[in-house]
């Protein structure tokens, strides 16, 4: 439910690109079952130099310490507001899925349908539909921390705490992708089998974070906006300055870096 699905050039992508508002979701925007990536050259003066963009992510991705074996991060769980008919966002960590079809990872999802904002927790590992963490509670404006780590023989520990509240959860489950990158993503996630309108978040962030236990040292080409219907839907901001979060906004301006 939760991998890459669609890419589109990035080139010269401008974070004061304008957006209009979504009205539903795209007949088009079907997830391809192999996520593929093209990387983004911009140059233009005034512009954040992003390295891809994505029909249904938004946020961090990284490549080059792989094999990742552990991923941490904590989040704010965005308020959602209504909009054209039903929407939907998923603020997630995981390891893999950014240039492969295999994805271990754990999140909230904040969604909204039927006249009213819904919230809930989940962790998912690919090829099975997410599972929905029971009786957690999730509101907005929660911190959230959350951290997926390998163990011995193929076990992976998922962890996700609700800071705000004190309730934690953790499940160990068998897991054999690569490892090949880990990411931070805010997250359109796909309904019916189509990439489901995002919903409008407002703006959270991601902060801090570390992979392989160390600081990730995030670098704006690491980050991509999100897509939809040929507006840019979600944009993130640059690294902050010890280089371990970032912020993220609904829309095509890029918000300022949380103070590190």
């Amino acid at each position: 439910m939760h991998r890459l699905s669609v890419f589109f050039s990035s080139v010269a992508l401008c974070a004061a690109f304008a957006a209009p508002a979504l009205a539903g979701p795209s007949a088009s925007a079907v997830p391809l079952n192999a996520p593929r990536i093209r990387l983004g050259h911009s140059k233009s003066s005034g512009s954040l130099a992003y390295g891809w963009s994505s029909s249904n992510w938004s946020g961090y991705a990284i490549t080059g310490s792989a094999p990742y074996t552990s991923i941490t991060g904590n989040w704010i769980v965005p308020q959602v507001t209504g909009g054209h008919g039903s929407t939907y966002s998923s603020a997630w960590i995981g390891i893999d899925g950014f240039n492969n079809s295999d994805l271990i990872q754990t999140g909230t999802e904040q969604d909204y349908y039927s006249g009213s904002a819904h919230y809930d927790a989940w962790w998912e590992i690919l090829p099975a539909a997410e599972t929905v963490i029971p009786d957690f509670v999730v509101n907005p404006g929660d911190h959230m921390s959350a951290s997926i780590v390998k163990g011995s023989n193929g076990q992976w520990t998922i962890t996700l705490d609700n800071v705000t509240t004190g309730q934690t959860f953790s499940t160990v489950q068998s897991y054999s992708g690569p490892g090949s990158s880990a990411e931070w993503i805010l997250e359109a996630p796909t309904i019916g089998g189509r990439v489901a309108p995002l919903a409008n978040y407002g703006q959270t962030v991601f902060d801090p974070g570390t992979a392989n236990q160390a600081n990730p040292g995030l670098v704006i080409s690491d980050g991509g906006v999100m897509i939809q219907k040929r507006s840019q839907v979600s944009t993130p901001s640059a690294p902050d300055s010890d280089t371990d979060g970032f912020a993220v906004a609904y829309g095509s301006v890029a918000p300022q870096p949380p103070q590190s």
